[in-house]
């Protein structure tokens, strides 16, 4: 087995990525300005939504997106709590409440069912997370938010490009947020998109992403700006720079090839690990195209002599690097304390927590290194079956 670390994940970044970027330091213009624009306009045909409006992570996609459409003080907006913190951390900029809902045994998305016994004269909104690349059930989603006239606003981080019943995220629900973290399947470093059918949601997001200015800010100091702005609302400081949507639009160009090397990536663990007993492979629901940005196995415990914290600490002493996600937001000290939770109020998140590894799965990845990973589990779960 080879020595080297394998970590989690590895961005693929070419020549093309590089030469984008010093061209837009050559140009003087750093911040946001054309390449910006040209990025969303991009995303926008890549994706076949009406409006895109890039910013600087998921997170201040999310905030835009709330405060669009009028999440306010008092409010209660329905989150799964198999995800990260921003998900949630986003309602409470508001002084509103993020009201956690357990989720599916087998995809880790968020329970409709659950979701609707949620509601309360209080709801607002409901951000559905499709976990790992995996689109949630929109249709009954929205079925469940027209009835109760919520707005449902997707947290797409880790999905792009998926497709839910032959329709692109990005183009389902009111408001759609993708991340370009380093990790994600795409990246511009840090940076994120909101994408929209509602014109005037994308003009105030577009608005709010940099202080609330009522004019094209960055065309101030250019030949057809001028030096007078209005600010019409306090905004945010969420604005994407050129330099880095000069790597996403090159990233963007990749997307589809990037999605294929990681099913591939995902097709072999399957076959590899199918004869593990061990080990549960990921579910793909039926009719949906799935990112893979995340492959999360889950171990059965009780055919092992090891939990699942020691059986990390093993692929780590063999040079694999893993994750775990999520650490269920009920778990974590601030929502657990302030929300009075306990581990039993949503006991699928808090049983699979326990058992849930994400592997390596990325383009650069070699099929030597992917054996590597193959090995790796396989030698442990050899070593430690009871």
């Amino acid at each position: 087995m080879s020595n080297e670390f394998l970590p989690f994940h590895v961005p693929e970044i070419g020549p093309e990525e590089i030469r984008s970027v010093v061209e837009t330091l050559e140009s003087g213009w750093l911040t946001s300005g054309s390449k910006v624009k040209r990025f969303e306009e991009n995303f926008s045909r890549f994706i076949g939504c009406q409006y895109s409006v890039a910013v600087n992570s998921c997170t201040a996609a999310l905030h835009l997106a709330l405060e669009a459409v009028g999440v306010a003080e008092g409010d209660e907006v329905i989150v799964p709590t198999m995800t990260f913190t921003a998900t949630a951390e986003v309602v409470l900029y508001f002084k509103a409440k993020p009201v956690l809902v357990d989720c599916r045994p087998n995809s880790f998305n968020i329970d409709p069912e659950r979701l609707e016994r949620a509601i309360t004269a209080k709801t607002k909104a409901i951000i559905p997370v499709h976990f790992g690349g995996q689109s949630c059930d929109m249709e009954r989603i929205l079925q469940i938010a027209r009835k109760h006239k919520l707005y449902v606003i997707e947290d797409a981080a880790h999905a792009l490009p998926a497709k839910y019943h032959g329709k692109t995220i990005g183009t389902i629900g009111d408001i759609t947020c993708f991340s370009f973290y380093a990790t994600k399947t795409i990246t511009t470093g840090e940076g994120g998109m909101a994408t929209t059918q509602n014109p005037e949601w994308a003009a105030r997001m577009r608005m709010m992403s940099l202080h609330g200015i009522s004019h094209d800010a960055w065309k101030r100091y250019t030949k057809e700006g001028s030096w007078y702005y209005e600010v019409v609302q306090p905004g945010f400081k969420y604005n994407l720079t050129d330099i880095g949507a000069a790597i996403g639009i090159e990233q963007l160009k990749k997307c589809d090839a990037f999605v294929d090397a990681r099913t591939r990536i995902a097709a072999t663990y399957d076959q590899r690990f199918s004869d593990l007993y061990e080990i549960e492979t990921p579910v793909c629901e039926p009719d949906v195209q799935h990112a893979w940005h995340l492959y999360v196995i889950q171990l059965d415990l009780e055919r092992l002599k090891i939990n699942r914290d020691q059986f990390i600490e093993t692929l780590k002493e063999q040079g694999i690097g893993t994750s775990v996600h999520f650490i269920p937001l009920h778990l974590h000290p601030y929502y657990r304390d302030k929300f009075s939770y306990v581990p039993d109020d949503f006991p699928k998140a808090t049983e699979i927590y326990q058992r849930i590894i994400s592997l390596p799965i990325y383009p650069k990845m070699t099929e030597s290194q992917v054996d590597h990973v193959v090995q790796a589990v396989s030698k442990t779960v050899q070593r430690y079956r009871r």
